[in-house]
């Protein structure tokens, strides 16, 4: 019993510590919020302009920092946008790289955003199964139907976990193959800020791993549900 409570603490800090360890360095540099003279927002704006991608935009999220490579827009959330602090400038830059991918035509980015494209409404199908499922083992009593169901809603939802896992190479290419370079070549961090804002850059790339690893945890619970009696 013992073993079996330590083996699943184990795998909660493996599935969880990496989301955790993320949003900790994030808040731990987002303080002071004056750091910088400029805001995240202007800094994205100011590495676009140098860049020659006038013609991408930047604005403010509530889904998250993102560039969206359809639309040509760098989102930062509000408090990235309008903050000055040592996260808000890094992730700013951060996603300053996926713009500069895209522009190149880096084509992990390209794999990337067709994957995304393809895999939402699956993802979104294989939890409206995985939720039908329950109900048709124990309502129904067609254990079969449910099985099924529950079947192609964890296929559905593990290729989301794939395409977070598939990401990496394009989230360490944009911190430390675009972001950092532009950091240090700008002259934006201040030199005792170079190390936290490699940490940060980890982080922003170790979010859609995080991500994956959450998915699992989802997946994980609805098998729990499953197997109720």
């Amino acid at each position: 019993m013992h073993l079996l409570l330590l083996l699943i603490v184990l795998g909660l800090l493996v599935i969880a510590g990496p989301s955790l360890w993320v949003q900790s360095v994030m808040k731990r540099y987002s303080v002071p919020g004056n750091r910088y003279p400029r805001t995240g927002g202007e800094v994205a704006r100011a590495l676009l302009d140098a860049a020659a991608l006038r013609h991408v935009r930047t604005e403010i999220t509530d889904r998250g920092d993102h560039y969206d490579p359809i639309e040509k827009v760098v989102r930062l959330s509000r408090a990235n946008f309008e903050g000055r602090s040592l996260t808000a400038v890094t992730i700013a830059a951060h996603e300053v790289g996926h713009a500069l991918q895209d522009a190149s035509g880096f084509a992990p980015l390209a794999w990337r955003t067709r994957l995304v494209r393809w895999i939402q409404p699956i993802e979104r199908i294989g939890a409206g199964m995985m939720m039908f499922a329950p109900f048709g083992i124990g309502l129904l009593r067609k254990p079969a139907i449910g099985l099924l169901a529950f079947a192609g809603g964890l296929l559905t939802l593990a290729s989301a976990v794939l395409v977070h896992l598939l990401t990496l190479p394009t989230e360490l290419d944009a911190s430390f193959g675009r972001a950092l370079p532009l950091l240090e070549r700008h002259g934006l961090l201040r030199d005792e800020d170079r190390p936290r804002a490699r940490r940060l850059l980890t982080a922003a790339a170790l979010t859609y791993v995080a991500a994956a690893l959450q998915s699992l945890l989802h997946v994980g619970r609805w098998w729990s549900i499953l197997r109720r009696p």
